[in-house]
């Protein structure tokens, strides 16, 4: 019994004559109890010291580790109207078959032989080019006849002055002779007509010596007006010279300024040539734009546009493209505060949307429907959702992930860091600190080794 009072009856009790109270009083539950908290107790102390992954959870989407592998959009380059489709949504389609085909909305290009006359236009343009070419060589040709020309002319007029050079020194020499024999001349009359006063000389001498001397001065005289003659053709040859040079310069300064002229205009028109053949370019390459073709292989999933002659405005998205040939990519997010703890080749246990698991957070061993991954990059910079993004690719030494999963699926993600005691994770947890920092195996095995 309750045992309160020191007067003791259980003496006076039979308990044979009350059946329940035998029952209970046979039990042994307090002993029962006992031993069981005391193994509860003993299995505590030994799973708080067992190891316990720490780990970090984030979520996540299912992308592609290349760019071009990711599901892309198709645009037109220019504007035009829809005229025929060659697939609908869903179909295979490979690297270059046509998916759509537009036509023209713009004025400027409806001349259905918009490219003949541009390159015809281009072929007129460069024989105004090879015409100005042959000006310019005719003109060369006229410049180097004018300069032999003027050469020879020159030269004949030098030969000319030269001569006139010599004929005035010899007329200098006339006139000199000349007046010289007209001073004898004076002389000797002087004589004459001294005798012929005394009368020694007859009138006869007297007058044959004054007709001399009469001669003699109309010789000198006469010698002296061809000197001056000589001296006024050189001058006047030295102006003809002049005159030459003076005529020909012209005729070569306009020549030169024709050719300067035919130059211009050649430029302009190979300046006009290189112009029409990048407009020529231009009409080529946007009749190819009219066929709007797949960039590579792949699915075409959506259209953004629909029924036959509706417009498309220049760089509209026509339709949504997945490619083929893809690798499997993992995008997750992780906050600020954890990432000094992730590292590239960091291990990643993921959970895919649909895919049914059985997940052990601190025994990832022992979870089940998990499959693993390999941290890939971490972004230098914050993204706009405040944390930063990391990509995860799968692991090839492990289980592959599933063949069904798609692009865009969703995921539960546990990035594995070290192992420490679970009492030490309960503690950390009660505390609120972060888990443990880190460096995984492969990176002191490195450091080890320099």
């Amino acid at each position: 019994m309750l045992n309160i009072s020191h007067n003791k009856v259980y003496k006076y009790v039979r308990k044979g004559n009350y059946s329940t109270l035998v029952n209970v009083e046979a039990k042994t539950t307090s002993k029962v109890l006992r031993r069981i908290l005391l193994s509860l107790f003993i299995v505590v102390i030994i799973t708080s010291f067992l190891p316990w992954t720490q780990t970090i959870r984030s979520e996540g989407f299912v992308t592609t580790l290349k760019p071009e592998h990711r599901p892309q959009r198709l645009n037109s380059v220019i504007g035009g109207q829809v005229e025929t489709w060659f697939v609908q949504e869903g179909d295979f389609v490979s690297k270059g078959d046509t998916i759509l085909k537009i036509k023209e909305i713009k004025d400027a290009y409806f001349d259905d032989k918009l490219l003949a006359r541009t390159k015809n236009q281009v072929n007129l343009k460069k024989q105004s080019v090879t015409n100005y070419s042959d000006k310019i060589a005719v003109i060369d040709n006229q410049i180097a006849v004018l300069k032999e020309q003027r050469d020879l002319k020159l030269s004949q007029a030098k030969n000319k002055l030269q001569q006139a050079i010599l004929k005035v020194q010899n007329d200098s020499i006339t006139a000199t002779a000349e007046a010289t024999n007209y001073d004898i001349a004076q002389q000797q009359f002087s004589r004459i007509d001294s005798l012929y006063q005394q009368g020694l000389k007859s009138k006869y001498d007297y007058e044959q010596r004054k007709l001399k001397l009469q001669q003699t001065q109309a010789y000198a005289l006469s010698a002296r007006n061809k000197w001056y003659n000589a001296q006024n053709e050189v001058t006047n040859l030295s102006i003809e010279l002049s005159n030459i040079e003076v005529k020909f310069q012209s005729d070569l300064n306009k020549l030169q300024s024709d050719r300067i002229t035919a130059l211009t205009q050649q430029y302009e028109a190979e300046g006009s040539v290189n112009k029409l053949e990048n407009t020529y370019s231009n009409y080529e390459f946007r009749n190819g734009l009219y066929f709007i073709t797949a960039p590579q292989n792949g699915y075409v999933t959506k259209t953004a546009t629909y029924g036959i002659g509706e417009i498309i405005k220049e760089g509209q998205e026509i339709l949504s493209f997945m490619p083929m040939d893809y690798e499997l990519a993992l995008e997750l997010y992780v906050e600020p505060i954890d990432l000094p703890l992730i590292q590239v080749s960091e291990e990643v246990r993921i959970q895919f949307d649909g895919w049914p698991a059985i997940i052990f957070s601190g025994w990832p061993n022992a979870s089940h429907g998990t499959y693993s991954g390999k941290i890939y990059a971490i972004d230098q910079f914050i993204s706009a959702n405040g944390k930063y993004r990391v990509l995860v690719k799968q692991d090839p030494e492990q289980i592959p992930w599933p063949d069904a999963l798609r692009v865009g699926s969703g995921a539960t993600n546990l990035i594995m860091l070290g192992d420490v005691p679970v009492w030490y994770e309960l503690w950390r947890n009660v505390n609120g600190f972060p888990p443990e920092y880190y460096k995984a195996k492969e990176q002191q095995d490195k450091k080890t080794k320099k």
